[in-house]
């Protein structure tokens, strides 16, 4: 029986490669307005090529949202909550990534509103080129991240790329920009993750010394430090600290 099935079943592959192979063959596939034979007619040249700027960028926009926006320092300093508490998946990463996404929004916002009255509605509106509009865009982005940078991260990529000091932040290329600001985000994330560690490596020192001088080795200490850790974040409001250093860490 079992043979019998796989026969039919590449029998039935083989018809619909026939079938589809033939159908392809008399009607070649093509997408409205996106033809894929050759031309030589400049618009249409000039269309393929921004269509596919526009995938590759939809395709980098992740990467764009983490190393370009405050989204990595928040998402870290959360996750380091987490580990710090030794709560497992309490919250679980959906809810952590969510709060984390909404406040790179709010952190973003005055970038975004910038962006948006600088160079979207005026190319809405065609007063000014797609090229143009890109540059008036990056400059707003360029502002933010160079405020968040620390000079010496930012030296390290200039001169490694050999290129000239610029006098302002305008001048500086986000090939260089973006590598600067990632690390030290990434620094600033776990300096902040250090100082939340320290008051529940605390708690974590006191139950275990606890447990040791009353000859409970057996017992974890794990298990009698979690809910005073808890119940010393929840009596700190410690959510609500960690988010208002959160968003007094960033400068604007």
């Amino acid at each position: 029986m079992r043979i019998r099935y796989l026969t039919s079943t590449a029998l039935a592959l083989f018809l619909f490669f026939m079938i589809s192979h033939s159908a392809f063959a008399a009607d070649p596939f093509q997408i409205p307005g996106l033809p894929f034979s050759p031309s030589n007619k400049p618009a249409d040249v000039s269309n393929t090529i921004s269509i596919i700027l526009l995938i590759t960028i939809l395709s980098l926009a992740p990467a764009i949202v983490v190393l370009m926006t405050s989204f990595t320092r928040i998402i870290i300093v959360l996750g380091f909550i987490r580990t710090s508490l030794a709560t497992q998946q309490m919250p679980p990463n959906q809810v952590l990534v969510g709060l984390a996404l909404f406040l790179t929004l709010f952190v973003m916002s005055p970038t975004l509103n910038e962006i948006n009255q600088t160079a979207l509605q005026p190319f809405l509106n065609n007063q000014i080129s797609q090229t143009e509009a890109l540059q008036k865009a990056a400059n707003p982005m360029k502002k933010f991240m160079y405020m968040q940078t620390r000079k010496k991260d930012l030296l390290l990529f200039m001169e490694y790329s050999k290129a000239e000091k610029p006098k302002t932040y305008e001048g500086i290329p986000l090939t260089t920009l973006i590598p600067a600001f990632a690390i030290s985000e990434l620094k600033t994330a776990f300096q902040m993750g250090f100082m939340i560690f320290i008051p529940f490596l605390v708690i974590d020192m006191i139950v275990a010394s606890v447990l040791m001088s009353m000859g409970m080795m057996m017992l974890p200490p794990v298990m009698i430090s979690l809910p005073f850790k808890i119940l010393l974040f929840i009596m700190v409001d410690g959510w609500h600290l960690v988010i208002q250093s959160l968003l007094l860490s960033f400068h604007t």
